[in-house]
């Protein structure tokens, strides 16, 4: 069982004390979506294992007005990842099933090492990510990031033209692979 804090200082300083991202979730007790993530994703074992090992979660009813509105909460689910100092890199809105929610946490916690340059560490995260989640909707994502993350690191364009070339051929419909099209001019 996970074991949410519900007080966003605590969870801060829990967050700084063991150097993990928090997992912050914005729920109504009248939310379907909701009630699907308590009864569906969050009882996973995979889901669970994961969120404590590597995140700090914390849960937030939306009628907390103050920081539904500090975070610009419009629907629940929200689903948001936060760095310890309480910067946000990641957001989902609405249900998210256990095979998906896992790899929208890890994209969210290699966002965050990529935005505070922690170039090698965002690699690691985006492919811990696409090793284990290949299938996941935010796989293609993953690979962009990547590509940026160790373009980054190196000032190397070749990181760059294999993110192309890997989302042209494992995602070829995907928004990301336009995105990445540039890439092909260098």
């Amino acid at each position: 069982m996970i074991s949410w804090e519900s007080d966003m200082a605590r969870a801060l300083a829990r967050a700084k004390a063991e150097q993990k991202c928090i997992l912050l979730e914005f729920f109504s007790h009248e939310c379907i979506g909701c009630k699907q993530m308590d009864a569906v994703s969050f009882p996973d074992e995979s889901v669970e294992n994961f969120i404590s090992d590597r995140m700090v979660p914390l849960r937030v009813e939306v009628a907390a007005r103050n920081l539904a509105s500090d975070f610009r909460v419009v629907w629940t689910p929200t689903i948001i990842t936060l760095d310890y100092y309480g910067k946000e890199h990641q957001r989902t809105l609405g249900f998210l099933p256990p095979q998906e929610l896992v790899p929208s946490l890890l994209l969210g916690i290699g966002k965050v090492a990529l935005e505070q340059d922690l170039f090698s560490e965002a690699v690691i995260q985006f492919s811990t990510l696409l090793n284990g989640c290949p299938e996941s909707d935010v796989a293609a994502e993953a690979v962009y990031l990547r590509g940026v993350a160790r373009y980054r690191s190196s000032h190397a364009v070749e990181a760059l033209k294999e993110a192309h070339r890997q989302l042209a051929a494992e995602y070829p419909g995907s928004i990301w692979t336009k995105k990445a099209q540039p890439y092909t001019l260098l």
